[in-house]
């Protein structure tokens, strides 16, 4: 019995050993992990969170036993909604600093049992060292597909020039220069459409914000594509209309080539705090798996056979000049939702009953 007693302590020490060496390696690598990773329970308290959450999050002091939302509150205002979402977020937000440099994040919740507990595992990633990289490769990309183009113009344009030369020294085929002008017209034209779609990203001016009845607006764009709507309400928003009409364009017509029934696709409008709002595109096609939603917001990135990548990048660069931001997350149910997060009046600004008075 000794020898059995001395067996299993023996036994029992080295699995204990083998536990704590495996629980020290996985905290070595949470601990090193660039990325913040935040486990709580089912109160809401922080029991676990590595060195990158408590600089990102936390200010640099220590998160375990705080509240979530108490823990984070040194965070960026816009992860701080995103992390209070509870939903997979992937948002381009403008720098609170200075530089206003504009930053990539990746937002995941996972929920899961422990011990019969629930617990919340979050996880933020700063991704812009990743898009900044894919931009390049995009960017080479984009090179050779204007040198593309730009050969497929310009070569049949030279053959027609040739041949009018040619033509017009010969009187008796004179009547063949109307038709070869007529190539090189549609050519020229052609060649005029392409480039115009990539300037138009180039050279965005900066918005001029004024106040907008939200009503007038949205069923300003529903003369374009048909969509259904909840309550608007009576209210206004701070925004220039014609930059926000070409995001809502974008962002329906998106939604109705997503392949999703055209009667599922909706446009929702609510207050987001602090004079805010929360204008949202919903629809109920495939939606986007990780990869694509990494993508997403890359210039010249599309899943489209005809696509030019501009859309969705596009009314990014429009919400960050307007010092709002462009979140990406996946329908319950299936399908995407685009939410566009648009801030109030800057302070100071008297709306238009006020200052009428």
């Amino acid at each position: 019995l000794v020898a059995l007693y001395n067996r299993l302590g023996d036994a029992l020490r080295l699995e204990r050993n083998d536990i704590y060496q495996r629980e020290l390696l996985l905290d070595t690598l949470l601990q090193g992990a660039p990325m913040a990773i935040v486990l709580s329970n089912e109160l809401d308290r922080v029991v676990f969170a590595n060195s990158a959450a408590r600089q990102l999050l936390g200010g640099g002091e220590r998160l375990h036993g705080r509240e979530l939302g108490k823990a984070v509150a040194s965070a960026p205002a816009q992860l701080r909604r995103a992390i209070a979402s509870g939903e997979d977020l992937l948002l381009s937000v403008a720098s609170e600093n200075a530089s206003g440099v504009e930053e990539t994040w990746r937002v995941v919740h996972r929920r899961f049992y422990l011990n019969t507990r629930e617990q919340r595992l979050l996880v933020v990633e700063r991704i812009t060292p990743e898009v900044r990289r894919q931009e390049v490769e995009v960017w080479k990309k984009v090179i050779r597909l204007m040198s593309h183009e730009l050969n497929n113009s310009l070569a049949p344009i030279s053959s027609l020039v040739h041949s009018a030369r040619h033509v017009a020294g010969r009187p008796d085929q004179a009547h063949r220069l109307e038709e070869i002008h007529g190539a090189i017209a549609e050519r020229v034209e052609h060649l005029c459409r392409f480039l115009e779609g990539y300037a138009r990203f180039a050279r965005l001016p900066r918005p001029s914000p004024s106040e907008v009845p939200w009503g007038d607006f949205i069923e300003g764009v529903r003369r374009f594509f048909p969509f259904r709507t909840g309550e608007i309400p009576e209210a206004s928003g701070f925004f220039d209309a014609a930059q926000m009409q070409q995001v809502l364009i974008n962002l329906v017509k998106n939604a109705a080539e997503a392949g999703g029934p055209p009667e599922e696709i909706e446009v929702a409008l609510e207050a987001g705090g602090d004079g805010g709002w929360l204008l949202s595109v919903l629809d109920r096609g495939p939606g986007m798996d990780e990869e694509a939603m990494r993508a997403a917001l890359l210039p010249f990135s599309s899943s489209k056979p005809s696509g030019t990548g501009l859309g969705l990048p596009l009314c990014a660069e429009i919400m960050t000049a307007h010092r709002g931001t462009l979140l990406l997350r996946r329908r319950p149910g299936g399908g995407t939702v685009i939410t566009c997060r648009l801030p109030g009046p800057p302070a100071g600004h008297l709306r238009g009953s006020e200052a009428g008075r």
